[in-house]
């Protein structure tokens, strides 16, 4: 059976997403179109799925294929039809028709696979859209399926929402600072102020940096860790926080620091356990929220930010990946479970590799879980193994 190693082509990356991925497997780890998945999960069958270890690219059989494929649905992914995919599509389309047809966007010891190989998938994939629903053998009619080794571990990132405020109250006494203008002339080996400074000593206090006021330092820190998020007013206006700027000092993983000093459960380290920790232990609050002096400054925006490919990404569609593994232009199946209230829920999913994250290394992905309670809760919760298969148009094999 024949196998690729992987190596991505090299491709410009989003500076600001390096913070928020692997913080959610520790802590929790931005931009949507389409609507939310309904509150209660649409219910799958696991597909029982042997574990694969071994790293490379395996080409499955049709009936595999078809099995797997018959497992989709579009309302577990949020779409009341197939055809809503199109727009998210459609910037993974644009994306790719940018680099050279020729160019090898995975690259292997026995068969190169070209940036003409995946335009021509995402093509063929947003030509059958509209006949996918009463159709969903397409899928195996025109692509061959392969699969990915080894298995991929999962976690999940979301869009904070912040109710704030304008201006500092009696509530809302803890600011969003704006990037400082000084900032650019600081780097990894000349870092700007800590956490600490800014916070705790006020070093940027009173000088008109203050972007937005919100209730709770905690929810700054999780802002910051996401990358980007919505802030709410009282009026009930939106507005968005988007990242602008980091202070150079390297992410130190809250999740981790309460793990070594005991203040956690180690085999439970999700985004409420963490909020929890820190309630039952507010004279150390400061002390542990400092343990990470990494910093993140934002800009206010009227519309959502955007994954590293500079275009919108899509709840419960887009994933975040490393390009040298499956580059922005695939196009994905993925099958893994979600938590809830219930337990393990099966989930399948057509996925577009659409973003990236500075600790999304190797067969790792996040997915975009959206905004809203239930997506801050998988977001928060999600860390597990599961399956990727590569679709590539057979027309071109």
């Amino acid at each position: 059976m024949s196998f690729f190693s992987f190596r991505s082509a090299p491709r410009p990356t989003s500076p600001w997403l390096g913070l928020f991925s692997f913080a959610l497997l520790l802590l929790l780890s931005a931009c949507a179109k389409t609507p939310s998945p309904p509150e209660v999960p649409v219910q799958a069958e696991s597909l029982r799925l042997a574990p694969l270890t071994t790293p490379g690219l395996f080409p499955v059989s049709g009936e595999e294929a078809q099995r797997l494929s018959r497992a989709l649905s579009p309302s577990a992914q949020g779409l009341s039809s197939w055809r809503d995919m199109e727009f998210a599509v459609d910037q993974s389309l644009a994306h790719a028709k940018l680099t050279p047809p020729s160019q090898v966007a995975l690259a292997g010891p026995t068969r190169n696979i070209t940036y003409a190989e995946l335009v021509s998938a995402l093509t063929t994939f947003k030509e059958i859209l509209p006949r996918l629903d009463a159709e969903p053998g397409l899928l195996t009619e025109r692509f061959r399926w392969f699969r990915v080794g080894p298995d991929f571990g999962f976690t999940g990132y979301y869009e904070p929402e912040l109710a704030a405020s304008h201006t500092r109250t009696a509530r809302f006494r803890y600011p969003l600072y704006k990037r400082p203008p000084e900032l650019g002339r600081h780097s990894r080996s000349r870092p700007y102020h800590n956490r600490h400074a800014i916070d705790c000593k006020g070093v940027l206090r009173g000088r008109g940096l203050e972007i937005a006021w919100v209730e709770d330092p905690v929810d700054i820190f999780i802002l910051q860790i996401q990358g980007s998020g919505r802030l709410r007013y009282a009026d009930g206006t939106i507005r968005y926080a988007l990242y602008a700027g980091q202070n150079g000092h390297k992410y130190v993983p809250l999740g981790r620091v309460l793990r070594e000093k005991g203040l956690i459960d180690p085999d439970n380290i999700t985004m409420d356990t963490i909020r929890a920790s820190l309630a039952q232990h507010p004279d150390k609050q400061d002390e542990l929220l400092d343990a990470n002096p990494s910093y993140v400054f934002f800009r206010l925006a009227d519309t959502p930010s955007l994954g590293s490919m500079g275009r919108e990404i899509t709840p419960w569609v887009s994933v975040a990946t490393d390009k040298r593994v499956l580059p922005h232009g695939t196009l994905t199946f993925m099958s893994l479970e979600l938590p809830s209230p219930q337990g393990p829920q099966p989930y399948h999913a057509l996925t577009l590799p659409q973003d990236t994250g500075g600790a999304i290394r190797n067969n790792r992905v996040d997915l975009f879980c959206g905004a809203g309670e239930r997506a801050t809760n998988i977001a928060g919760e999600l860390n597990t193994k599961g399956a990727v298969f590569l679709l590539l148009p057979k027309e071109m094999l």
